[in-house]
């Protein structure tokens, strides 16, 4: 309407007639954007729920290494790729862990199980930096613990085999590395932010429901993608716990990669989603 300003909206919810079909039409009355996390929140470290988000945090990320380099050593042991699981199976680990393990502790600590994926959420204002450092040390922590047990169970098959650490391939460079990592991080905090969407869970009721799902499908997805290239970090911890248990030269030559590569990634996508899909910094103020 002509000399009057409007809240800019995604398409489907500025043309009702076009809305999605499955989808129901967005008010503005049944939803309102909630206030940014302030950065820091004192009373939280007086609060149990705090600590058990923590220790979710850990317990999570300590399974999510022991399974997901446990498969990884398997396949290495094989004989070749077609008489293990491969590297689909490899990749259904990674994916199927985060989903199972984003369903158990979602209510808990959010379920973010990855420091990459916690940056994002506190670039975005979901959280503060005391519970963003907090949770990203516990998710060390637990990967490094995952890990150690792996090297426990089998030590000599795991240092002779690589131990599940993340380095460059041979035949690709540094840059190509870094790259496969922002690219693939990017889809999986994408897909966090979009599957976890407040506005979204207020019209659709089934999105917080499935939100594992697709967080799980995109963690497959990308490994699908970039163990060749990588092994596939797009999670510091994981990459972290791996490399220090392990405690080779070689998987420390490119480790920068397996952070500087993820929090880019986790950034970028927290930029787009904030200022092109929800938009918010158009958004007039009533």
């Amino acid at each position: 309407m002509e000399g009057k300003e409007e809240d800019v909206r995604v398409g489907a919810n500025k043309f009702p007639e076009r809305q999605p079909i499955g989808t129901s039409a967005q008010s503005d009355k049944d939803y309102k954007e909630p206030p940014p996390a302030p950065l820091f929140e004192p009373g939280e470290l007086s609060s149990w729920s705090f600590w058990r988000a923590g220790i979710a945090e850990f317990i999570a990320t300590f399974l999510f290494l022991y399974i997901t380099v446990l498969t990884v050593m398997g396949a290495k042991r094989a004989p070749n790729m077609c008489a293990s699981v491969g590297i689909q199976g490899i990749a259904w680990a990674f994916g199927g862990m985060i989903f199972a393990l984003v369903y158990c502790t979602a209510g808990i600590s959010g379920g973010h199980i990855n420091p990459a994926v916690t940056f994002g959420l506190f670039l975005a204002r979901k959280l503060s930096l005391t519970r963003a450092v907090f949770y990203i040390v516990m998710q060390c922590l637990g990967a490094i613990c995952g890990a150690g047990v792996v090297k426990g169970f089998q030590p000599t098959p795991y240092q002779t085999l690589g131990g599940g650490a993340n380095t460059v391939a041979p035949g690709y460079t540094k840059g190509s590395g870094l790259g496969a990592e922002i690219i693939g991080t990017f889809v999986l905090v994408y897909t966090v932010f979009s599957a976890t969407d407040a506005k979204r869970s207020a019209r659709d009721s089934h999105v917080p429901i499935l939100a594992p799902l697709p967080i799980g499908f995109a963690v497959f997805l990308v490994h699908l993608a970039t163990i060749p290239i990588t092994g596939t970090g797009i999670n510091p911890a994981r990459s972290l716990g791996a490399a220090i248990i392990y405690n080779k030269d070689h998987a420390w030559d490119d480790h920068w990669i397996f952070w500087v590569g993820p929090f880019i990634g986790a950034a970028l996508a927290a930029l787009y989603h904030q200022l092109v899909i929800r938009a918010l910094p158009f958004k007039t103020r009533t």
